[in-house]
């Protein structure tokens, strides 16, 4: 069982990652583990390869070199998909004239494991409710997805990804176009996930607000320049060569009382 543990203690273990379009070397020796349980932010300029790395995790892209492994298996052999909840940037766009509730949005979370077209049973309708309730959204059950405001919108494809019960979850710029105050309740709510469990990877350019509630930063401009826990990536003043620029670590706290 000892054993067993040791295995998955990595959720996300990629080594020697390399990635290419074309000529153009986009990711270069990549090493990085994400420990279960663990809150990673991952942080980088634009076109700094944030989004290219995701898709190679999630399987969407091969790598020229290196390997991947999820939960300790090759990523080649892995078959536990609905262990991973993604939630994309593109949930900011989502089309607000869509004719669906928020439970039914939620409930397409469960397409993959009750196939499409088959009836929702009584248990997963209450999944469907749990995870609703879990992300705050309870009270706009039956409320049209375009009626809401981008953090409630985003609280709900949280809710969507997490029906299905993943292990981990991965979260692409979640917060463009939404408020501070939505964004700094929406960094609450991820802390709250964490800590029932759930090991979180966040991309965001909001490095302020994401170092209050991140256990670790991964710093990524086609290397990876930093990786550790937030304190150290505060003290680390080569941060300002990884953006190109001077970078100001600022700590705000709206009525949260900071953690």
């Amino acid at each position: 069982m000892d054993h067993e543990v040791e295995k998955s203690e990595y959720v996300i273990d990629i080594r020697s990652l390399s990635f290419q379009y074309g000529t153009k070397t986009v990711l270069e020796n990549i090493n990085l583990q994400v420990q279960k349980g663990s809150f990673l932010g991952l942080v980088g300029p634009n076109g700094s390869g944030k989004s290219t790395l995701i898709k190679c995790i999630l399987g969407l892209l091969q790598p020229n070199k290196g390997d991947i492994k999820l939960f300790g298996q090759p990523i080649n052999k892995f078959n536990h998909w609905e262990k991973i909840g993604f939630v994309s940037q593109k949930a900011n766009s989502f089309n607000t004239g869509f004719p669906a509730s928020v439970f039914e949005v939620v409930s397409m979370g469960l397409f993959r494991k009750v196939g499409l077209f088959r009836f929702l049973t009584k248990q997963h309708k209450e999944k469907v409710r749990e995870a609703i309730a879990l992300v705050g959204m309870t009270d706009y059950l039956k409320q049209n997805i375009g009626e809401l405001s981008g953090g409630q919108q985003q609280r709900v494809f949280i809710a969507r990804a997490l029906v299905s019960d993943p292990e981990l979850l991965i979260l692409d710029e979640p917060t463009v176009g939404v408020d501070i105050q939505s964004a700094n309740n929406f960094y609450e709510m991820l802390s709250e996930l964490n800590q029932k469990g759930i090991t979180l990877l966040l991309v965001t350019h909001d490095v302020a607000a994401m170092t209050e509630k991140v256990s670790a930063v991964a710093c990524l401009n086609k290397q990876l320049h930093f990786h550790g826990n937030t304190n150290d990536f505060q003290e680390n003043h080569g941060l300002s060569a990884f953006h190109g620029q001077e970078v100001h670590l600022l700590t705000h706290n709206h009525g949260h009382g900071g953690q």
